[in-house]
């Protein structure tokens, strides 16, 4: 940090001369220093895969969680702050159970989006706060079909056909724009995925650090076990790894 700017990182309310919040662009730092999360829309709904890089043979797989439900039909995938990452799940857990008690429906994924980044941009505006160090790519399947959602610790959210967030972000969307096809099916999606994570990642692949979780029109958001998903990274990358 230079000298000149050190005046405006003391608190998320100070603007930069050049128009910049400082606290905000530290917590997109510290989501792009996460594990790489992709998310690819397909056909009848959204594949979630996560490469959880356990860093020591003694940690236990399953004890890192970084893929989460939200709804029956709604899930996500974090890279940052796993701590931060699960107030967010819990609160947009709240959201959507509140709708359904209220409307007796369930909650439009680009409804729970909007109102989970309007908590998280909150948490740029006010003293004494600090801004969510993760970004959730929050996939699922409404009346409106197969949705997924990149979120900002800005609070600001994108939607996307396949997006990535994380440590390997550039390779693995560089990789989604050359091979990313509308009518993959659902092997294709995971295969594509897996290859996208492995074009972002500088290091080895470890299958056993796969997580994979599905959401579709005719099943409810499910996780793959660690057995199935070593066989899909086995496909997709086969000696590679």
């Amino acid at each position: 940090m230079e000298p000149s700017n050190m005046a405006y990182d003391r608190a998320i309310t100070i603007f930069s001369p050049d128009g910049r919040l400082f606290q905000v662009e530290y917590a997109r730092e510290a989501v792009k220093r996460g594990t790489t999360t992709v998310g690819v829309k397909f056909k009848d709904g959204v594949v979630l895969i996560v490469d959880k890089r356990i860093s020591s043979r003694l940690i236990e797989p399953d004890s890192i969680e970084k893929i989460f439900q939200i709804d029956d039909y709604i899930g996500c995938a974090t890279s940052g702050l796993v701590a931060d990452a699960r107030v967010l799940v819990d609160r947009a857990r709240i959201d959507a159970l509140i709708n359904e008690i209220t409307y007796d429906e369930k909650i439009q994924i680009k409804t729970l989006v909007k109102r989970i980044c309007d908590f998280k941009q909150t948490y740029t505006q006010y003293g004494g706060v600090r801004p969510f160090g993760t970004s959730l790519l929050i996939a699922g399947v409404d009346e409106t079909g197969p949705r997924l959602f990149s979120m900002d610790p800005s609070g600001a959210f994108m939607e996307y056909k396949a997006g990535s967030e994380g440590t390997g972000r550039s390779g693995a969307m560089a990789y989604f724009e050359e091979n990313y096809r509308e009518d993959m099916a659902l092997e294709e999606a995971i295969d594509t995925g897996i290859k996208a994570i492995h074009k972002g990642s500088e290091e080895r692949l470890n299958p056993d650090a796969i997580e994979i979780a599905i959401v579709d029109k005719k099943e409810k958001f499910r996780k793959l076990s660690r057995d199935e998903s070593k066989e899909y990274v086995k496909k997709a990358i086969g000696k590679k790894n």
